[in-house]
């Protein structure tokens, strides 16, 4: 934020390093493991902080009593908030009441106050807010973290008014936002009954398919399948001014790949497992919840180790028919990930996957009819996605009048 903007009588701009202690979280013990067995010492990581300011319940793990007692300072109240500093950045909220007490992960900071002075719930709203986001770098959406550092936290500046009038803006934010997500919710509903009706037509064609065709491996397709690679970040020389886009698997989330956030110069390409994708290869996420996310290359590009690079002969196998055919065994590939922090594919296990493999001109015929459904509901999904933005650009804009007092 350049400069602090003028406040309402009342209200003062404090830092919180001023009545705010913040505290990292701490890893688990070298050797020592996580456990799905439930016990008295519940460990919160980043994966359970949900969009929602709280902690998904579901899949809480947990540790010993010799491993808490190793790492008992490093706990969480219900009366703090929390703040992811690594690997997602920036995901805040209260953990609830059930989880009072557990360890928390050392990829997130805890915010300690007195309740009775100051409104956790109004600190967790400005911590959604531009002024926030603007204090803490991640205003913009293209962001190089790979950390929060706590000193930086410790430096922001909050705009605060009296516990009373603290205690009347969130009263107000809840009942706003409340009508608001609930429009947001149904937004999401129909782009998920978008997404159900697609996958139900991939179901019935491919089901139809079954059988009827001789499957191959996707070895057999593309002899030089491979996964991407990464540069050393510390060599400037590979990455500024690099003119080779570099995509991660975060950035398959279309058809076609947008242009990418990063670039790597020749000599990354040269001096790393890094490859050079043609034009029209097929890209797939292979990590965590990542795996399976697909686009295709708009341009010549490389990319990271998390994905793997597919590209036919264009006589023998449509890569639309590919791309259609794998969303339709996602599932089942999906049951081969494996690791136990992270659940990942690999090269190896993407090479045995089999495919239906039709002659080509059935292989078109199919992507014709598929293209001319999803292109129905691509148009239903981005009606409900621009209402969407327009809704959480509204709250936006919200709370921006609540944190300069003229909610």
């Amino acid at each position: 934020m350049n400069e602090l903007y003028e406040l309402p009588n009342g209200w003062e701009w404090t830092k919180l390093d001023d009545f705010v202690t913040i505290k990292g979280g701490k890893r688990i013990p070298k050797g020592k493991k996580l456990s799905e067995n439930k016990t008295p010492y519940p460990y919160i990581r980043v994966t359970d902080f949900n969009d929602y300011g709280s902690v998904d319940l579901h899949s809480i793990q947990y540790v010993t009593e010799d491993i808490f007692n190793e790492i008992k300072n490093y706990i969480i109240s219900d009366n703090d908030l929390y703040i992811s500093i690594a690997g997602t950045i920036g995901k805040t909220g209260i953990i609830p009441e059930e989880l009072n007490g557990a360890n928390l992960t050392e990829n997130a900071a805890k915010l300690v106050f007195d309740n009775e002075k100051h409104s956790k719930y109004f600190l967790l709203y400005f911590t959604n807010s531009l002024p926030f986001l603007e204090q803490i770098g991640l205003a913009t959406k293209v962001v190089a973290m790979p950390k929060l550092a706590l000193v930086r936290l410790k430096e922001v500046y909050i705009p605060l008014p009296s516990l009373s009038e603290q205690q009347q803006i969130v009263s107000k934010l809840d009942l706003l936002f409340q009508k608001i997500d609930k429009s947001i919710e149904l937004h999401q509903k129909n782009m998920d009954e978008a997404n159900a009706f697609m996958g139900s037509i991939l179901n019935e064609v491919f089901g139809e398919l079954d059988g009827q065709y001789k499957k191959e491996k996707l070895e057999k397709f593309d002899r030089k399948m491979s996964a991407g690679g990464t540069p050393l970040r510390a060599k400037n020389e590979y990455w500024d001014n690099g003119t080779i886009e570099w995509f991660s698997s975060g950035e398959l989330n279309q058809q076609f790949t947008l242009p990418a956030k990063e670039r790597i110069t020749n000599e990354g390409l040269k001096n790393s497992s890094a490859k050079l994708f043609s034009k029209g290869t097929l890209l797939m996420g292979m990590y965590d919840t990542a795996a399976m996310k697909m686009s295709i290359l708009h341009t010549d590009a490389s990319c990271n180790q998390a994905i793997v690079g597919i590209k036919p002969n264009e006589d023998e196998l449509n890569i639309f028919f590919l791309k259609y055919q794998l969303e339709y065994l996602k599932p089942k590939i999906l049951e081969e990930r494996q690791g136990v922090r992270q659940q990942n594919l690999n090269l190896s296990k993407i090479k045995n996957v089999e495919i239906e493999f039709p002659n080509i001109d059935i292989q078109i015929k199919v992507v014709e009819y598929l293209d001319s459904i999803s292109e129905k509901m691509e148009k239903v999904k981005t009606i409900q996605k621009e209402k969407m933005e327009s809704l959480k650009a509204l709250k936006a804009s919200i709370l921006d009048k609540a944190f300069r007092g003229e909610l």
